[in-house]
């Protein structure tokens, strides 16, 4: 039986087909919406109302416990829901206040949304009974990314068995495809979240832990309106260098248009990176890089159409961190002195433009084009980018092919093309790269999963874009079971375990290792959650370590991780990570262990405290030297992550961030590796090392209109590497002795719309 329903006078007539429910829709007269938390009938009438809420954590079907409804009605303001969500005072409502973008396990509404309906991108709307509020896109399915902030009407109302909430998203936060007519099929996703338990109640019954989710959108014909706006944002800021009593003034803009729904430009002149946001600290020895996520408003800001990932982590072919990064000649962060975006559609047909510039003769050029056609049960994409890079001498064009396939509900198929060319001092070098990627849901809570990649030698897409590493050959099989009919004095929800077998290959046919991992992810009644795996690894080779001086022969070795979060109970909420490993030379004679804690006190709804410290023994941590010569290190890794964070309203917070990390490393012995792989000991001297790194930030933020904000940061930062040791905890403590830099930011931006 349908679940859509018409509104007249409150709670109207039960409509028994979405036919004669599109007839009755298209008919009815528009009427406005306050978007006040109070749902009022008159304001709804003509709404779809929906009430077949199911229960998808734990991933059951079952009707959800708690009472939810929800209606959707289509505006010229844009698109506008409302939930009434039962909740009697013997199931506690979450009071805390929350950042945007939270994390936190608390009460709230979801709202997600595919424009187009075509199972490519979804925006994702979250309210918290609080009313605060998050927003990603989705992408691939089930990838989200919150690093997107857009500008869209929401507010809550609460009442002593129930809370409400009302949103309005409107029609030009995301570029749309032409449509013709009068009206326009979206796909939509509504879930309720009860924060003390955790359990999850949505409609339709799509879960982003299946292998499909944007797919399983319920498809949904409202009245199409078109909405044009344009909005420049100027900014100025002071950064005041404390340490070089020096102080810079800039200023620049940001524009965006969007005449309409099939068209919008996105641009930016001298735009200010400065450091409002704080990443985490990174100590790095590895060969490979440390994916960093974006969140600099421009390269977030509809920003889906250029995804294009594969199933190696975080790999992208337009990898924004690449633009306004270190620059060519290593000197620091490069400036950028403008950047321009254009999303659209012509038809069945998507199409975005990228390109930015970076100043000075180091800077470098980039752009990219990507083009999107969708069709019933499948679409069909390609992305091109190119770099130019006049410090070396260097041009690199990158070009993708992406293809996801539906045949039926129970299969997902990914595949990815890629091709490189490169051209530096007057040498070409090309390289080629393809994945496959099937998802196979099955009955009874089985699944199946199989992976298939091939990263040439030559391949090199990390201008532009990011992957870990290339020469690669891998292959892996999944086994799922989700276990959700749990008996009712468990203290679990649900399981989910998952067994996999994988092989990793190099591209010159040697062996990285072959991989059995199994592993279980756990929701708790109480809200909690737990995650467990075990990795058995073989003997294998690390063809990265000594940085193209020869591949390094490892014997077998082993990893375990166990992870419990238990959000707010009381005044207490907290994170426990364990893990112990072999790995190194030893193998597994040696074995590591690392420990973290992270409690957090609520001294109030608004106001909580944090501090987390970490642990790690690593008894044969080998790190590169020069040449073919490495170290074999008894390290020891310390770090304290501290801070507050004071939501003064949902308008002003005021935030401390503060990381340390100390790192000791005795050395062992030292070794060179030979033509055939093996570490042989050596005398030559290699130093005991140690580490320290500091990062302090303290922020305001206060959000005087839509988008419009003052940001008031001090920061401070440092880092050190000697060759000499000492013990972990008092390196950590000599830490905030760093003071490599210290500013003063003030950043004021206006956001002016028409």
């Amino acid at each position: 039986m349908s679940t859509l329903r018409r509104v007249a006078n409150g709670f109207g007539r039960h409509v028994p087909c979405l036919g004669s429910f599109l007839i009755a829709l298209i008919a009815t007269p528009t009427f406005a919406v306050d978007i006040d938390g109070r749902v009022d009938p008159d304001e709804w009438r003509g709404a779809q109302h929906i009430t077949d809420f199911r229960k998808t954590q734990p991933l059951n079907g079952e009707p959800a416990t708690l009472a939810t409804e929800a209606w959707i009605l289509a505006t010229p303001d844009g698109l506008a829901v409302a939930f009434r969500n039962s909740q009697p005072p013997s199931v506690p409502r979450t009071q805390q206040r929350v950042q945007r973008d939270f994390e936190e396990q608390v009460d709230r509404i979801n709202v997600m949304i595919d424009f187009d309906g075509d199972r490519r991108t979804g925006y994702n709307f979250t309210v918290s009974s609080t009313d605060g509020i998050y927003d990603a896109i989705v992408t691939n399915e089930s990838e989200f990314n919150e690093d997107w902030d857009g500008n869209w009407r929401h507010a809550v109302s609460n009442e002593e068995d129930s809370w409400s909430a009302e949103v309005l998203i409107p029609w030009h936060i995301a570029p749309m495809r032409e449509n013709s007519g009068d009206v326009r099929t979206l796909g939509i996703y509504l879930d309720r979240i009860v924060g003390v338990t955790g359990e999850r109640a949505a409609w339709p019954l799509a879960s982003f832990e299946r292998p499909r989710f944007l797919s399983d959108f319920a498809p949904i014909e409202v009245r199409s309106f078109n909405q044009s706006l344009l909005a420049i944002t100027p900014y100025v800021s002071s950064l005041y260098d404390i340490v070089g009593s020096d102080n810079e003034l800039d200023g620049g803009v940001d524009l965006f248009w969007k005449p309409n729904g099939q068209f919008q430009l996105t641009a930016t002149a001298n735009p200010d990176f400065g450091q409002v946001e704080s990443d985490d600290l990174v100590v790095n020895f590895d060969a490979t890089e440390t994916f960093i996520s974006d969140k600099r408003p421009f390269f977030t800001e509809n920003q889906g159409i250029f995804e294009f990932t594969t199933p190696s982590d975080f790999s992208q072919l337009l990898y924004t961190r690449r633009i306004g990064g270190l620059t060519d000649d290593g000197a620091g962060a490069a400036d950028i002195t403008g950047a321009v975006k254009l999303n659209g559609s012509l038809g069945a047909t998507k199409y975005g433009v990228f390109a930015a510039e970076e100043a000075d003769a180091v800077g470098r050029s980039f752009s990219a084009l990507r083009l999107v056609r969708d069709f019933d049960s499948q679409n069909l994409g390609v992305l091109a980018t190119h770099v130019e890079r006049p410090f070396l001498d260097r041009t690199a064009t990158v070009v993708g092919i992406d293809h996801n396939w539906r045949p039926t509900a129970r299969w997902n198929v990914r595949t990815r093309l890629i091709g490189s060319d490169i051209d530096q001092n007057g040498e070409s070098t090309t390289g080629d790269g393809g994945t496959i990627w099937a998802d196979y849901e099955m009955d009874h809570g089985w699944r199946q999963q199989w992976i298939g990649m091939h990263f040439a030698n030559d391949l090199q897409i990390n201008d532009a874009g990011y992957l870990e590493r290339a020469s690669l050959n891998y292959a892996h099989w999944q086994f799922n079971r989700r276990f959700t009919e749990l008996p009712r004095d468990s203290r679990y929800m649900s399981k989910d375990w998952r067994w996999r077998v994988s092989s990793a290959y190099n591209d010159h046919g040697q062996l990285l290792n072959h991989r059995f991992r199994i592993s279980r992810d756990s929701k708790l009644r109480n809200g909690s959650t737990e995650y467990g795996e075990v990795n058995i690894n073989s003997a294998g080779v690390d063809d990265l370590l000594t940085r193209g001086n020869g591949p390094v022969k490892l014997p077998p070795n082993f990893d375990a991780y166990f992870e419990f979060v238990r959000p707010r109970d009381g005044n207490w909420s907290y994170l426990l990570e364990l893990e112990t490993f072999s790995g190194g030379l030893s193998g597994n004679d040696r074995v590591g262990y690392s420990v973290n804690i992270e409690p957090t006190y609520f001294i109030s709804d608004a106001l909580n405290v944090y501090v987390g410290v970490y642990f790690e023994r690593d008894p044969d941590w080998l790190v590169w030297q020069r040449e073919n010569l490495i170290g074999s290190f008894d390290a020891e890794e310390a770090d304290l992550n501290a801070g507050f964070n004071w939501i003064i309203s949902n308008r002003q917070e005021l935030r401390l961030r503060l990381q340390a990390i100390a790192v000791d490393a005795n050395v062992r012995r030292g070794h060179r590796v030979d033509l055939t792989g093996n570490a042989q000991p050596v005398d030559e001297t290699v130093e005991d090392f140690s580490v320290r790194n500091l990062g302090v930030q303290l922020r305001y933020r206060y959000e005087f209109a839509p988008l419009s904000f003052l940001y008031v940061v001090y920061g401070r930062g440092g880092y050190e590497q000697a060759n000499d040791r000492s013990d972990s905890a008092g390196l950590l403590r000599d830490t905030f002795s760093l003071r490599d830099d210290e500013q003063l930011l003030v950043k004021l931006s206006y956001r002016f719309e028409s």
